[in-house]
């Protein structure tokens, strides 16, 4: 009978231990993001697919005011893209191409977000039923995502170090695969940030793609591997316009669409596009989905997809099968 109730005292000591270290790190990790008047942090994002990796170094800054700015460099191509919320919208900037789309969006706080600490922070809150364990030096802490746009992401496991410090965030979906892992190289809870590093002003080159525009040729056409069913090609159309050449694809039957592919042609003068939708992170580009429409760029091709008979999962189901360029984080 003593050592039952021996055994039983260890166990909930144990218990109570392990509540408390639980505790201690949400109350921490809290503070440090809430106290916050401005941070920035960096890390290295990967984006898996059962067959591909993709990487991006990131950097973020936040300020209070709810201004945000991301800095994604694709490390196999270099493509960078920029990411930025400020008192007059939500922008995604492309410097090489002088361009970037505005949005009216309620981006980053209409989804999961692996690399914004308030996202995770609010997701530590809204799940009831967190899994805290012990992973070699790390404490781990997991809650639940939404992906509204990738229901498949189901969950994400919290990394911190034994002071409690984030160092990694990693989100499976519903086959417990990995899919997005996001490891930080730093992060400063006292940047002082100034509101000008959040203007677009400041984040572009003037001097980037003054000289005249010059034409190019699309080298052939993408085809999607998926369609949905009883859906088909019915049409295939190349035209030339002043940048050079586009092809138009239409497919017919029960979920008709068009699918758009031109050579990718930077803007001699910054351009901004208004966009009704959200910003989209795709395996190798940040694209614009707005309705039933989606456009991106990847490889020096612009992309433009819609169809009004078309669900977002499917119009994200054909983008996904286009190339390599598969569709794995979403805001809605």
């Amino acid at each position: 009978m003593k050592k039952v109730l021996l055994l039983l005292g260890c166990v909930l000591l144990l218990t109570g231990c392990g509540k408390t270290s639980e505790d201690k790190l949400i109350k921490k990790f809290e503070s440090d993001v809430n106290s916050s008047k401005s941070y920035t942090l960096s890390g290295s994002l990967d984006i898996l697919n059962d067959e591909d990796t993709f990487n991006y170094n990131v950097e973020v800054g936040y300020k209070k005011k709810d201004l945000y700015k991301v800095r994604l460099v694709n490390t196999t191509n270099n493509h960078e893209q920029l990411i930025i919320k400020n008192n007059d919208g939500v922008y995604v900037i492309t410097p090489s191409l002088n361009k970037s789309f505005k949005f009216q969006s309620e981006w980053p706080n209409n989804s999961s977000q692996a690399y914004i600490l308030s996202s995770l922070l609010n997701d530590l809150k809204n799940t009831d039923n967190k899994n805290y364990t012990t992973d070699g030096d790390y404490l781990t802490i997991q809650s639940n995502v939404s992906y509204p746009n990738n229901p498949d992401l189901s969950y994400q496991k919290l990394y911190f170090d034994k002071d409690y410090n984030l160092k990694k965030n990693e989100v499976y979906n519903m086959d417990n695969k990995l899919r997005i892992r996001f490891v930080i190289s730093n992060i400063d809870y006292k940047a002082n940030l100034d509101d000008n590093y959040f203007s677009v002003e400041s984040s572009v080159d003037p001097n980037c793609c003054s000289q005249d525009k010059e034409s190019a040729a699309l080298d052939e056409i993408i085809y999607p591997l998926y369609i949905p069913s009883d859906t088909y090609l019915s049409g295939k159309e190349t035209i030339s316009t002043d940048q050079g050449n586009r092809a138009i694809l239409t497919f017919a039957g029960s979920k008709e669409f068009v699918l758009i592919e031109e050579p990718t042609i930077a803007s001699g003068e910054f351009e901004t596009i208004p966009v009704y939708g959200d910003p989209i992170m795709m395996n190798g580009t940040v694209g614009a989905l707005s309705g039933n429409s989606l456009y991106w760029t990847a490889n020096n091709v612009d992309y433009y997809l819609a169809g009004t008979d078309l669900s977002t999962e499917e119009l994200l189901s054909v983008a996904s099968s286009i190339s390599t360029t598969l569709v794995t984080v979403a805001g809605k």
